[in-house]
């Protein structure tokens, strides 16, 4: 596990480039800075209150300061597409998972390599997810296993595998030892991190479970459908106090929900949350009634892949075909959702 077998890069271009601005509505512009990615991007978090983290089919993982439009680092290890990046908020360190059936852990000091490498699936690592306080990394896999690693010293701690269990996605819950997990078997799972053991199972939902998010409070979970005209696509709201009860769906996107996020509730009385589809269309959500408040559609972008809030009123939406889009949420006269940037 000491050993890095790639050849890595870093380099660190901190530098503001508009390249054009749009006009989308009347007093609406749409700013565009240097692209952070050259091909899809397939993951975005946020790292802290002005910096995100993305990954994509370039190979690279890349940092930006998606409030001045300024690239940040660019990181460059991985031999194949990066599938996923995980960080621990307001952490300088990063991980990011890749077709190349590896994880990396990155840190904004680090030099030209990775500062760990987690070798130890046979197919691509689809699912990444840190523990609170940074000290576990879990990983999951299409060859049906999960793996839970020591961060400081790049040790597998436990491995596991369940038959069909081909992982999509992962997410640790705040402050607790559990891990939830969705799978191409169309299951949800709760996993137990101090054995790495299924803890509780969901009842079965009827397509593909493609991605998993956990409220702040511990409470709550969402997962998102995929699916094709409408049928399946949903997201659904768990409640974990009362594990595998549904508590609601989500419905409206027309092709798969590729993503679903828990939001920042300061802009309304009522929780909210919000999702992005393969439709090219992102939306937020009364997370109670299940009444959908706003759609953005992003015309032109391909499949949107992933979701991360930026803050409080601040999406940001990565996209196959046109890079990451910075979203505003605004709640003067109804809840507006509209694109103020992309890079």
């Amino acid at each position: 596990m000491g050993t890095l077998q790639s050849k890595a890069r870093r380099s660190t271009s901190i530098y503001r480039a508009v390249s054009a601005v749009e006009e989308r509505a009347p007093g609406q512009k749409v700013v565009r800075y240097s692209c952070a990615h050259s091909d899809a991007v397939t993951s975005v978090a946020t790292l802290n209150s002005d910096l995100c983290v993305s990954g994509g089919l370039d190979k690279t993982v890349v940092v930006y300061n998606w409030k001045t439009g300024c690239m940040q680092h660019t990181f460059q290890g991985h031999t194949r597409d990066v599938t996923k990046v995980a960080c621990s908020y307001n952490s300088r360190t990063l991980f990011s998972a890749s077709r190349d059936k590896t994880a990396l852990m990155w840190t904004l000091d680090s030099d030209a390599t990775p500062v760990q490498q987690f070798s130890g699936h046979d197919l691509v690592v689809n699912g990444l997810a840190v523990s609170q306080d940074g000290s576990l990394l879990c990983t999951g896999s299409r060859d049906n296993s999960l793996c839970l690693w020591d961060v400081e010293t790049g040790e597998c701690l436990r491995k596991t595998s369940i038959s069909r269990n081909l992982v999509t996605h992962l997410c640790w819950i705040p402050e607790d030892r559990c891990i939830v997990q969705t799978s191409e078997d169309k299951m949800i799972r709760i996993w137990d991190s101090r054995e790495l053991q299924v803890a509780h199972i969901f009842p079965p939902k009827n397509y593909i479970q493609m991605h998993c998010d956990v409220s702040q409070d511990g409470h709550y979970c969402l997962t998102s459908s995929n699916g094709f005209g409408g049928q399946g696509c949903e997201a659904t709201l768990w409640d974990l106090r009362q594990t595998g009860r549904m508590v609601c769906e989500y419905r409206g996107h027309q092709q798969s929900t590729a993503c679903c996020l828990f939001l920042p509730s300061t802009l309304t009385a009522s929780p909210l949350i919000g999702t992005s589809s393969h439709d090219c269309c992102v939306k937020i959500w009364n997370r109670d009634t299940a009444v959908c408040l706003a759609t953005l559609s992003l015309d032109g972008s391909g499949p949107l892949s992933s979701l991360a809030a930026g803050d409080a009123s601040s999406l940001l939406c990565a996209s196959f075909n046109t890079g990451i889009h910075l979203l505003r949420v605004t709640s003067s006269g109804g809840l507006e959702l509209r694109e103020v940037a992309g890079f």
